[in-house]
């Protein structure tokens, strides 16, 4: 197992939703829960996808959030569980290098 706070245990961790309230919401809760150590939400993205046999085209605000691997499972069920997507986007990314003060931070606020 990696230690807790190297790059290699580190993910940011990436969703979007449909309204600034929600995006809020899914953050705030995360780091509440302690998911994650903290969250950043992006100004509206356009987002172009496919859904369901068609080209969609939608305003989306992003999150991203920074946990680490011990905590992601859980922080992608808890996800999945408040989104309000059917089929949220939870997309994590490792962190392959950083401070190792911000690192071993995020890994203190999720244990």
């Amino acid at each position: 197992m990696p230690n807790p706070a190297s790059a290699t245990s580190v993910l940011t961790v990436l969703t979007t939703t449909d309204d600034a309230d929600r995006a809020e919401a899914l953050a705030r809760g995360a780091v509440e829960s302690r998911l994650a150590a903290c969250a950043q939400i992006s100004a509206p993205v356009t987002s172009v996808y496919r859904w369901e046999g068609r080209v969609e085209t939608a305003r989306e605000w992003q999150v991203l959030l920074k946990t680490t691997v011990a905590r992601y499972a859980d922080l992608e069920s808890w996800l999945t569980r408040h989104h309000s997507y059917d089929t949220p986007e939870i997309i994590a990314v490792p962190v392959v290098r950083g401070a190792a003060d911000y690192l071993a931070w995020v890994a203190s606020e999720v244990d």
